[in-house]
């Protein structure tokens, strides 16, 4: 199953798009084709040949519109008085801090916090100097420490819909899209090592029941 590339009815803010010209279009081409197959773990590996930088920035763009329109489906339910604290069950929960113009971490709503975190993924995404989108524009020499704050964040939304969500999930018929879609990130990250496994301990007990 492919989510690159998929509509849907609603979502959280506008999607990403990509140019039909450079690097990530090829990459998103390639991705395609392979998460047809169905196997997420042969999916995820990287392409012979290719640079990696180029593979984790496509695939952090895709992950950031997949959640973007996941979130999008539930955002009557996820509001400041449902949701007052940004938590991912009783365990855990979310201040928000981007260390520029919030350097000391908040305590918000998860739909205020959400709103924080992905207009804070799409400010990385947009700006050229971080993620390039042209081809022959090299990537900063931090680029993967910037794309493991991205997803780690991402990976906060998953955690949150999951424990606070996912009956509302299932009334909609999304569970089997939720589900895939985190199957692939996991599958994803693990390849590359790109979060901390101390930051998937929300989802731990999910997480190693993704054999398959």
């Amino acid at each position: 199953m492919s989510f690159f590339g998929t509509k849907g009815n609603k979502t959280f803010r506008s999607k990403k798009k990509i140019s039909n010209e450079g690097y990530q279009f090829e990459m998103m081409k390639h991705a395609t084709s392979t998460l047809g197959s169905g196997n997420l773990r042969e999916a995820v590996k990287l392409p012979e040949g290719e640079d990696i930088n180029e593979w984790v920035a496509a695939n952090t763009l895709d992950f950031f519109n997949q959640i973007n329109m996941l979130y999008g489906t539930l955002t009557e339910y996820c509001t400041d008085n449902t949701c007052p604290v940004m938590r991912a069950g009783a365990k855990y929960e979310y201040h928000w801090a981007d260390g520029q113009t919030v350097k000391k971490p908040i305590k918000c709503s998860a739909p205020k916090y959400i709103d924080f975190l992905m207009t804070w993924v799409q400010e990385q995404l947009d700006d050229e100097a971080l993620f390039p989108s042209k081809i022959g524009v090299p990537f900063p020499k931090n680029f993967l420490v910037i794309a493991k704050t991205v997803l780690k964040r991402l990976f906060r939304v998953y955690a949150h819909i999951y424990h606070e969500h996912f009956n509302q999930v299932i009334e909609l018929k999304e569970e089997a899209h939720l589900n895939t879609s985190f199957k692939h990130f996991i599958f994803f990250i693990q390849e590359f090592n790109l979060v901390e496994k101390k930051e998937l301990m929300p989802l731990d007990e999910l997480i190693n029941t993704l054999t398959w």
